[in-house]
């Protein structure tokens, strides 16, 4: 049985007297474990897709099922919890809180997270375990964007969303976040999805999903992803 499953989900938005379909009648199943790299211009219904998936948003109409549960019936406590149980998030910008050290940032999460993952691990993980008593304005965009991961990672999600992880980042420095995520899944189980533009990105997945114009235009499982550090970017 697939992780997500996706099955006629369509997304309206009224924008005015119009509506604005951002998704339309999309079918997707994604199984566990896997890096997934949804891939499509802007405007596609990439953010759309991950929106609905982290418990964001709600489809307009079809169904969601994460692990066994149709999150599209789900009410707005349901979803909270939804959201502090399966899913951690990954942006392009690292939302940190300035005025905490880079281990409080990451410990945040053991007010929401009933399965926690120890901190000072999840900071190693990433490689940022000297890096426990600095403030986030001590740190590299990179250093930032590992902390985000380390963050994420500490609440045990099933999923981890990542929105354009990379967009803010210099090539070297995203290889070095990329490499982060691609060891995370291998060593912990999760399953990473990444939503992005970025071709080359696309090339280091298991699993390719091509949007656009709101619809699944392929989905391509790679049986040798490149490795990270071969990609030219």
């Amino acid at each position: 049985m697939a992780l997500v499953e996706f099955r006629n989900v369509s997304r309206i938005y009224k924008v005015g007297d119009h509506e604005q379909k951002a998704l339309d009648s999309v079918d997707l199943s994604l199984e566990k474990g896997k890096m997934v790299v949804i891939l499509g211009p802007s405007g596609a219904g990439k953010s759309t897709l991950l929106n609905l998936l982290g418990g964001l948003d709600s489809p307009t109409s079809g169904t969601i099922t994460v692990d066994g549960t149709d999150i599209s019936t789900l009410g707005r406590d349901e979803l909270a919890g939804y959201r502090a149980e399966k899913v951690g998030f990954v942006f392009q910008s690292y939302n940190l809180i300035p005025t905490l050290t880079v281990m409080e940032n990451v410990a945040l999460v053991r007010e929401i997270a009933p399965d926690a993952l120890n901190v000072m691990e999840m900071l190693d993980a990433v490689g940022l375990s000297d890096h426990a008593k600095k403030f986030p304005t001590e740190l590299s965009g990179g250093e930032q964007q590992r902390v985000s991961i380390a963050r994420a990672l500490a609440k045990n999600p099933e999923i981890l969303l990542c929105d354009e992880p990379t967009g803010a980042l210099d090539s070297e420095t995203g290889t070095v976040v990329l490499k982060v995520l691609m060891n995370m899944a291998k060593k912990y189980g999760k399953t990473i999805i990444i939503v992005t533009h970025n071709q080359n990105i696309a090339k280091v997945a298991d699993v390719v999903v091509r949007v656009k114009n709101g619809r699944i235009r392929s989905v391509e499982e790679q049986a040798e992803p490149t490795p990270v550090e071969e990609v030219e970017w």
